[in-house]
């Protein structure tokens, strides 16, 4: 499998999308080096946005992430969360009310930005849901397990509401060799056993990509063959920029290792337009 160096592929595009975990940063932290790749981009002329399918925090929280480690270069209005676009989902159709949630307090932002009451499972009670609007799944912190996806399951049982998942991420690397269910994986298993269909944000949505580059037709005129999709994820960052119209880059430094990227290529047909080692720009 060949790969080509990142500084020669990017020179090629006026915008960057990039996701964040596994090309960005990992369980370690921030990539070593990834500051040069942003005054790359600034120096050359070429937009960027993170599109990240992390609710559990709001983007002024994500992007402090970033400003904590020397990195300026990543603003709030540079972050595109998927919790932005379940926000937006519940300003147009749930417009007062109590919205119950899975996941820590930080996530719930999202929701009270709306203009909603937040309710954590947690405190919920199966004998007053009257109140309850929505059920939205933020993040796979912030609750017991156990007790509380049982509640999620019962509550969704005795009530009929929307049921939001703001992070369609099923697994997430914790460190070189093992991962975790994520959120999404979490919403897959209630999906399931409750019988009922859930409403999505995130990659490999298409909302996400559209939001993006509405942002970047605003500062100028852009073709979608001009923007480069880039992540570590096949089914979602990939396919995602593909189906949307992007080019797209595969990274080696997240999901899709080195030794596996072939053979998931191959397996999946879903074909990334480059494949480089990293983003990284010495």
């Amino acid at each position: 499998m060949k790969t080509k160096d990142f500084k020669k592929v990017v020179l090629k595009y006026k915008a960057v999308f990039f996701d964040a975990y596994g090309v960005l940063k990992n369980y370690k932290g921030l990539i070593p080096g990834i500051e040069n790749t942003f005054q790359f981009l600034i120096d050359n002329g070429i937009d960027y946005y993170i599109l990240t399918n992390d609710a559990s925090r709001s983007p002024e929280q994500l992007a402090d992430t970033y400003r904590s480690r020397g990195i300026t270069a990543v603003t709030t209005e540079r972050i595109i969360s998927s919790g932005m676009l379940a926000r937006e989902y519940l300003q147009y159709k749930i417009k007062h009310g109590t919205v119950v949630y899975l996941g820590t307090k930080n996530s719930a932002h999202y929701i009270e930005s709306s203009g909603l009451t937040t309710l954590s499972v947690e405190d919920a009670n199966l004998e007053e849901l009257d109140h309850v609007r929505a059920m939205v799944f933020l993040d796979d912190e912030g609750f017991v397990w156990n007790n509380d996806i049982n509640k999620v399951i019962n509550i969704l049982r005795h009530k009929n509401m929307s049921v939001i998942v703001a992070n369609t991420d099923i697994s997430y690397p914790v460190n070189k060799h093992e991962i975790a269910i994520a959120i999404g994986g979490l919403a897959d298993l209630v999906e399931e056993i409750i019988g009922k269909v859930f409403i999505r944000f995130g990659k490999p949505d298409a909302q996400m990509f559209m939001y993006a580059y509405e942002q970047v037709l605003a500062k100028s005129p852009m073709r979608k063959d001009e923007i480069l999709m880039v992540g570590d994820t096949l089914k979602t960052d990939i396919i995602g920029g593909n189906k949307f119209g992007l080019d797209t880059a595969l990274v080696l430094t997240g999901n899709t290792i080195p030794d596996q990227a072939s053979m998931k290529i191959a397996s999946s047909g879903i074909i990334p337009t480059h494949i480089c080692e990293s983003v990284v720009i010495n």
